[in-house]
This record gives structure tokens, C-alpha cells and sequence, in this order.
């Protein structure tokens, strides 16, 4: 079994996939072997023992240990994290996990002017969507960042633009405005709130939607037209709202991460 662990700066999801006879994981779709997934709040002060209690926790519910784990394969955009995973592995399995940094296959020629300031996520993602949709696709990630990447035709990472998160910008604005409060992030019945309350939430689901809306638009203006995928851990969220995004994905990073570890392995 294969655990594909993607670590951003808010949350890490953690995937455990089946390794079985049926070949190459490319063409499949991403929820195809998937077992079991976990989401679990990102601490970078957390240790590599209680990183290792956790996962143990997780694979019992399967009825699985981590000596039943044969690969993992990481994303990861805090360092401290990726030590953490690190030294994880090297106590408690008898192998290195594959990470995606400079000098690791992953089949995508990066077109960025430093490649090494590539998030390994948007990498990820960029390996994943290209399997499942081709070229030229967008990928619209809504994480601690919202991010809309491209791949062309050619299989190349494009590049893409990066804006202030849903939540991290919902965050500023009651921390910055004393008359307002956190609210849930939820459709409203209005786009013209009656409250305080519906307006900040037409605000955040409709704006952030628009917002990507509008980027796509503007990518599309360079490279023609393109298929949009969505994922994240509110896409689920914002999709609905958009009009340009054609697809969900919600374990669309780990389905790159399991194609960027038939690579390596």
C-alpha cells in the first residue's frame, strides 16, 4: 500500500491507496484504489513520533499498521513538515519516501524561470490533471492559497497566479474590521444579503468564485481554450458558484502524487 501525504501551510490530507497487478495508475481515475483519507491540521512543531501515532491511528481504522505500508509519496510546502515525514520514515520504515523536489521524475517539464519555486502541490496537481484531462487544462486549487495553474498541451507547467486564500482573507477581514464577525462559510439564500452575516458570505463564496472566473478567463485570452478543473478543500464549496470550472477533483493531488511515485519507485 502506497500513503500519498500532501502537507500544506493549514492542512495535511493523507491518502492510502492500494498497490495492486492492474498496472500503471495513469488513466485511472483518482479515487480509484483509494482506501481510506484523512485531513488533519498542519503543525509544524509536530514530531515525527506523534506524526507516526496518528498515521497508526488512521491505518487501525483499516485494519492496517504502518508495516503493511510498502511507498509514501509527499507534497510539501512546509519544510519543517517534510523533515518531520523524513525522519518518520527512516524510524519507522525500512525505505525513503519519494518527495517531490528538484531532481525528482515527475514526467512534467517545468516552465518556470525558477523551477525549484514551484509548489510541490501545484506540481502535483499540474502531473494529476494532465493524466486525467490532457492539455491545455487550468487548475484551480482552493487551499491556504488560491491558485490557478496551467498545463499546455504538451504536457508543460505553464505557470499561474496565486491569491490570498478563502479562509485566510475571511480571517483578515473580521480581524481587520471591528463591526464584523466570523461566519460560516456557506451559500447564502441572496447574493444581496439581508444580513450582515449573508452579505459576508455572498462576499467570500460568490466574490472567490468570480474571482477564479475572471483568471480563467484571462489565462484562456493566452492559451486558447481550456479544460478547468477544480480541487482543494473547498472546491466542493465554490464549484458550484463558477462558471468556467467544468470539473471536480478532491483527491486530485493525490492522484498526482501516486503517478509522480510509479516514477521513482
Amino acid at each position: 500500500m502506497l500513503l500519498a501525504i500532501d502537507a500544506g501551510n493549514t492542512q495535511t490530507v493523507v491518502g492510502l491507496y492500494e498497490l495492486d497487478d492492474a498496472g500503471s495508475a495513469a488513466g485511472r481515475r483518482p479515487e480509484d484504489g483509494l482506501l481510506d483519507h484523512w485531513r488533519i491540521a498542519s503543525q509544524a512543531d509536530r514530531t515525527s513520533d506523534e506524526m507516526a501515532v496518528l498515521l497508526q491511528g488512521f491505518l487501525a481504522f483499516r485494519g492496517h499498521s504502518l508495516d503493511d505500508i510498502d511507498g509514501v509519496a509527499i507534497s510539501s510546502g512546509v519544510p519543517r513538515i517534510t523533515a518531520t515525514l523524513r525522519d518518520l520514515a527512516d524510524a519507522y520504515l525500512d525505505f525513503d519516501p519519494v518527495v517531490i523536489e528538484p531532481g525528482v521524475r515527475t514526467g512534467i517539464a517545468i516552465q518556470y524561470e525558477n523551477p525549484k519555486e514551484v509548489g510541490a502541490d501545484r506540481i502535483a496537481n499540474a502531473v494529476g490533471a494532465y493524466d486525467l484531462y490532457g492539455g491545455p487544462t487550468i487548475i484551480a486549487d482552493f487551499g491556504t492559497a488560491t491558485t490557478c495553474d496551467a498545463v499546455s498541451a504538451n504536457g508543460e507547467y505553464l505557470g499561474g497566479a496565486i491569491a490570498p486564500g478563502i479562509e485566510i482573507s475571511m480571517d483578515a477581514l473580521v480581524g481587520r474590521a471591528a463591526a464584523l464577525r466570523a461566519v460560516e462559510l456557506r451559500e447564502p439564500r441572496h447574493v444581496l444579503g439581508k444580513s450582515t452575516v449573508e452579505s459576508i458570505q455572498s462576499g467570500a463564496v460568490y466574490g472567490f468564485a468570480a474571482q477564479v472566473d475572471g483568471l480563467c478567463d484571462r489565462i484562456q485570452e493566452e492559451l486558447g481554450d481550456c479544460t478547468i478543473v477544480s480541487t482543494g478543500g473547498l472546491a466542493d464549496l465554490i464549484t458550484p458558484l463558477s462558471r468556467r470550472i467544468q470539473h471536480v477533483e478532491p483527491w486530485l493531488t493525490l492522484h498526482g502524487l501516486r503517478l509522480v511515485y510509479e516514477k521513482n519507485a
